[in-house]
């Protein structure tokens, strides 16, 4: 099960009580005040990790709290600290106040960590009261309460390539045959109802260059208003660095325009926001063994004018997937090329 948005409340623990005491011992006399201290509360800790994929964990158990600390005790012994909680979310979490909708934190790397419930403070003993002038003090603190919040949980794949289209299209048999991705496929729209992820490795040991491509569920006209799958998978292709656009250019899909299509497609990546309309694209024709000439005659015009280059494959036989896989390749290689100039300043 692919789930992708969770609610959860979480509470730190309260710290413990101070004590107040005093040394009554045989023979010690003056003993004085010795009311330890109260222990931290625990805190509420999230931590990103490669080996989970999906939020579903957090939606069936939503609330989640830190041990509170100990009360302190006489003797000078202070309260054990409450343990924490660690919560792990998958690589791509982003986190999200539920109250104000402020963004707390975005996990884009493996083991991040981050406070989002501070355990109470303990409670001071008497013994931290006792003065020259004040030798027996009888006062303590109570502990301060934990935090407390509720937050929204947002998951956005972390992919080099999205692959995008409308639905039946041809993407989730394009995965299968590059990756060693399994999807479902079928020959009914909206097979695809959750994101696939697959690695794809080009070139040998020496020169090879790996990427993670993500199979996005089609798309159709209103998609960024919630129409179809809509708004639930667009956010998946924010963090892509290429999208690569699928046209089908065969009669199977029951639409006559394919420039119409593109157009469509287009304007729902505009329209979404986040930048999605400005993304590097690769266009391509697929199914192009049982193409229809003028739809392939029409894509090619576009692509064109345009100053678009298009691929033509067909995943059922294997044309042009070889030249495609190297084409996404070396446009990924080019993409990273300034990220990595950026961190290391020795190139500079």
């Amino acid at each position: 099960m692919f789930i992708d948005e969770a609610k959860i409340r979480v509470s730190a623990g309260d710290g413990g009580n101070g004590c107040m005491a005093f040394r009554r011992e045989k023979f010690v006399p003056r003993g004085g005040p010795s009311g330890g201290d109260g222990g931290k509360g625990g805190d509420v800790i999230m931590e990103s990790s490669e080996r989970h994929n999906t939020l579903v964990h957090f939606r069936f158990n939503p609330e989640y709290k830190a041990e509170r600390g100990r009360h302190g005790e006489g003797s000078n012994k202070t309260g054990r600290e409450g343990a924490d909680v660690i919560l792990k979310v998958p690589v791509g979490t982003i986190v999200y106040d539920e109250e104000t909708g402020e963004k707390v934190f975005d996990f884009s790397a493996a083991d991040q960590r981050v406070i989002i419930a501070r355990g109470g403070r303990g409670g001071r003993g008497n013994a931290q009261f006792a003065t020259s002038v004040h030798q027996a003090p009888r006062q303590c603190e109570p502990g301060r309460p934990g935090e407390e919040h509720a937050y929204r949980l947002e998951l956005k794949l972390l992919a080099d390539v999205g692959l995008i289209g409308y639905p039946n299209v041809g993407k989730s048999t394009l995965i299968s045959r590059i990756s060693a991705a399994r999807p479902k496929i079928a020959d009914y729209p909206f097979t695809t109802l959750e994101p696939n992820l697959g690695v794809v490795a080009v070139g040998d040991a020496k020169d090879e260059i790996s990427f993670v491509v993500a199979d996005i569920p089609g798309l159709i006209e209103g998609a960024h208003t919630g129409s179809g799958l809509g708004t639930q998978f667009l956010r998946h292709i924010e963090r892509t660095r290429l999208l690569v656009h699928l046209v089908d250019v065969s009669d199977a899909s029951g639409r006559p325009d394919v420039v119409k299509d593109v157009d469509v497609i287009l304007g729902e990546l505009a329209s979404f926001g986040a930048g999605l309309e400005n993304k590097p694209m690769i266009m391509v024709a697929s199914k192009i063994d049982v193409a229809n000439k003028n739809k392939l005659a029409a894509l090619t015009r576009y692509c064109k004018k345009h100053k678009l280059k298009l691929y033509e494959i067909s995943a059922v036989t294997g044309k042009g997937i070889d030249e495609l896989k190297y084409a996404i390749a070396k446009k990924v290689d080019r993409l990273r090329a300034p990220e990595s100039t950026q961190a290391d300043p020795q190139s500079a």
